[in-house]
């Protein structure tokens, strides 16, 4: 997927691994004989699902079925037996494509399995030519089913051309080349380790090192041994922070890192802090979802400002609207609104669903988020968080949770923090904060943590209400699961 094309193919270099995991590798030639093999069986066959684990074969499975011109449907290897049942009834694969070995779930039992073989010495391996696919930019590459927060998910089918646009966009804004080594140890069946994290690679004739499970010793390991970028989430991050002030070893290897990204949830600025103190290095963060891919990042030669996703990444329009969809003009740091973006980067429909994919879209065709932000006086973006979840109006003002979390975060007493509202009758609705205290036997208590959001906020800011936490419930990507706090 190199040199522009969308077909995942691996024209890259040939001396060095195209794709690592653990002690398995593949070169590009490698990659290309494999999945070449494996796209020979998959040629048309519709949808293919894809049985996710962090594995060589995953990889493998996903490049062969863009070189066939199928769409691959990746399968959280952890899902539950009834998520998976839907996925698979609305989604209809004609195959799953899985590591041999791997023990499939009953749900699956059905589908006639495909083992991905990366034996290159086995026949057939390299033998023939492609069939002639004639896929275009704007047939499926992907459908990735969404969290499903709101009802069963539904998958986003994503074009080869958003694909394309999105690592594009994304080389330009971080001056990704052939020459960077990425390394994470993020889940393979969503867009942010799958797309960005395999693909993006792939595409620039560069490597991608995959840890298997994130631990900061495999950061460490990596980073010391060349790579050069870093993607991780925020849970991964806060990891890094609490580990970094006695681990010498892991500050000098990200210090030498080109480039840190984080995404998929907001990083808390407490801990972008701690990383810059000890390392000098800023953690650059972006902004995208299932359905857009990437819509904004922190330029590579930009200001990494904590607390932002920076501004619109290139063919990306973006603009904040008012509850009644009228643009928001002003850039003045404090106006809330919802992103709409519409760009080429941006799926084509939910699958079996045009309700739904209606209802995603404005009539003049920009795709509503449901993410709040507002946008600093330079075009910097900041989110404050999901319209559904973490808007709160309170008392008169429209408050995001984002920067009460922020602050809460930066009391000493404070180890983990999410803001959420409940009705009120005389505000409308009051904040209140769900707190992980960092000593579970001295918990910082409501009037302390209110005078300290106050002091750095505004008073209409602080909570009126806390709850202390073992834990906060997260999803697989690390995100909080609020809703769940609301049932309490």
């Amino acid at each position: 997927m190199t040199g522009g094309s969308t077909d995942g193919s691996a024209h890259g270099p040939t001396d060095r691994p195209a794709l690592r995991f653990g002690d398995r590798s593949l070169t590009y030639p490698e990659l290309s004989a494999a999945a070449d093999s494996l796209a020979r069986r998959l040629t048309g066959h519709g949808r293919v699902a894809v049985w996710a684990t962090p594995e060589l074969e995953t990889a493998v499975a996903v490049v062969a079925a863009l070189r066939a011109g199928v769409a691959a449907v990746p399968l959280n290897p952890k899902s539950g037996e009834k998520e998976l049942g839907h996925i698979l009834t609305d989604s209809a694969p004609a195959l799953v494509l899985s590591a041999p070995g791997d023990e499939l779930p009953s749900a699956l039992r059905d589908l006639t399995r495909v083992d991905v073989g990366i034996d290159l010495g086995a026949d057939g391996a390299t033998g023939g030519p492609l069939p002639d696919t004639h896929a275009s930019d704007e047939d499926p590459a992907l459908v990735v089913y969404t969290s499903g927060t709101t009802g069963p998910p539904k998958g986003a089918v994503i074009p080869r051309r958003a694909i394309a646009a999105t690592l594009d966009a994304l080389a330009d804004a971080w001056q990704w080349t052939g020459a960077d080594v990425l390394v994470h140890g993020l889940p393979l069946f969503h867009v942010h380790g799958l797309v960005l994290g395999i693909l993006g690679p792939l595409r620039r004739g560069g490597s991608v090192r995959h840890l298997g499970r994130f631990t900061t010793e495999g950061v460490t390991r990596e980073l010391t041994d060349g790579a050069t970028m870093l993607f991780g989430v925020p849970t991964m991050y806060h990891r890094i922070a609490e580990t970094l002030p006695d681990d010498p070893a892991l500050a000098k290897a990200l210090s030498r890192a080109r480039l840190l990204v984080s995404g998929s949830a907001a990083l808390p600025v407490h801990d972008h802090e701690r990383i810059t103190t000890v390392t000098g290095q800023r953690v650059v963060e972006r902004y995208g979802m299932t359905e857009t891919l990437m819509n904004t990042s922190v330029r590579a030669d930009g200001e990494a400002r904590a607390g932002t996703v920076g501004v619109p990444l290139p063919g990306v329009e973006l603009r904040l609207v008012e509850e009644d969809g009228s643009p928001i003009a002003s850039y003045d740091g404090e106006t809330v609104g919802e992103i709409q973006v519409r760009g080429p980067n941006l799926f084509t429909g939910y699958l079996n669903r045009p309700d739904a994919t209606a209802a995603a879209f404005t009539a003049d065709g920009w795709f509503r988020t449901g993410d709040m932000a507002v946008r600093d006086p330079d075009g910097y973006v900041r989110i404050v968080g999901r319209k559904a979840t973490d808007l709160i109006k309170s008392g008169g003002y429209k408050i995001g949770a984002g920067e009460i979390e922020n602050a809460l975060l930066e009391h000493p007493g404070v180890r983990e923090a999410a803001v959420t509202g409940e009705p009120d009758a005389d505000l409308g609705e009051r904040i209140v904060a769900w707190v992980v205290p960092a000593d579970p036997q001295s918990p910082p208590g409501l009037a302390e943590l209110a005078d300290h959001v106050a002091r750095r906020l505004a008073p209409h800011k602080r909570p009126r209400v806390v709850h202390h936490l073992d834990a906060l419930p997260r999803n697989d990507m690390g995100k909080i699961m609020k809703r769940a706090l609301s049932r309490g």
